[in-house]
């Protein structure tokens, strides 16, 4: 989808009772504010915005919809609003509180709880830029991903989907609790009645059924999303994306320079959430959990300089794989 060019809602604007103080972010699909509600506690507002339908200049607030696209736009907002309400009956500490939704300016609104902290993917970022450019730990890993997944369980419980689960989606408090958010069900919805195909999900963490219109989606598609999510914090940067992977599988090769920097066990579960084949991927988030939680090394595998050797080995990995993506080649 398109990326979100259409003008923020102004700062100071009031708006189902609450103030705008910012935008926090946007995307083709939505914008995201910070705002104050009547007691001035903060919240986060997310407005239903997809960039390839509305536009909204500067100074106006609801966006224009040509008439060819009036019916699209209507669907997605009415399953923004449905996951909004749905969401709202969530009340579980790994997923995003929703507080409220509203409808105004033709559009729909979701206030949810505002947290301090930062994303996952923030926080891989940050770690890769230190000096030594270390690894997250296997504990991190571990720890982070079975409360992530305490969460998603609890979606699915209620016949949800996230199928959108990524570092970005994936916010730490400032205790390091992990908590969903951004769900991207409607957008899935969206993306299956408009005639031209715009790409709503996130290239690396988005399984192959997401990229057919017409595919089967289950709890397996957010399980890929997973193992996309911790290969994303054992190597710093998305997998391979897996409509290419279909032509020309590398994870395989990539995966082996990990031996040495996590358990086989790690490596393993990894592997198998990010098969190409949904029904060779663990069918429900319990399963690939519960081997996170119980199938765990009892000491380490690998000596220090086994470890040592295995990040450098690591290293080259990551700068061939980046010469090749950016068709560089040495002199």
């Amino acid at each position: 989808m398109p990326a979100q060019n259409n003008s923020p809602l102004p700062e100071g604007l009031e708006i189902g009772g609450y103030r705008i103080v910012k935008k926090i972010s946007s995307g083709g699909f939505s914008i995201v504010y910070l705002a104050t509600d009547e007691r001035g506690q903060s919240v986060a507002i997310k407005e239903y915005m997809p960039a390839a339908l509305a536009q909204r200049k500067q100074g106006e607030l609801p966006p224009y919809v040509t008439p060819g696209n009036l019916n699209t736009y209507r669907i997605g907002l009415k399953c923004f609003f449905e996951e909004g309400r749905a969401l709202a009956s969530i009340y579980h500490p790994n997923i995003v509180r929703v507080l409220n939704f509203f409808r105004a300016n033709d559009t729909v609104y979701m206030v949810m709880n505002y947290e301090s902290g930062r994303s996952l993917q923030e926080h891989v970022i940050r770690n890769r830029s230190k000096e030594q450019k270390d690894v997250l730990s296997e504990r991190f890993i571990r720890r982070v991903f079975t409360q992530v997944m305490n969460g998603l369980r609890e979606v699915h419980s209620n016949r949800l989907l996230h199928l959108d689960v990524k570092p970005a989606n994936i916010y730490l408090r400032m205790d390091g609790t992990p908590i969903l958010l951004d769900f991207g069900a409607a957008r899935q919805t969206l993306q299956r009645d408009i005639t031209k195909t715009y790409p709503m999900y996130t290239p690396g963490f988005a399984a192959p059924e997401l990229y057919k219109r017409d595919a089967e989606l289950g709890p397996w598609t957010d399980v890929y999303s997973i193992g996309a999510c911790i290969y994303a914090c054992m190597s710093g940067m998305p997998p391979q994306e897996s409509d290419q992977r279909l032509k020309d599988d590398k994870m395989t090769q990539v995966l082996r320079s990990f031996r040495g920097l996590y358990s086989t066990q790690l490596i393993s579960m990894v592997e198998r959430c990010l098969r190409l084949n949904s029904l060779e991927r663990p069918q429900t988030v319990y399963a690939v959990q519960k081997e996170l939680v119980n199938n765990v090394p009892e000491r380490p595998e690998f000596s220090l300089s086994e470890r040592a050797g295995a990040r450098w080995r690591h290293l080259q990995e990551r700068v061939t794989r980046f010469m090749r993506e950016n068709n560089i080649t040495w002199f």
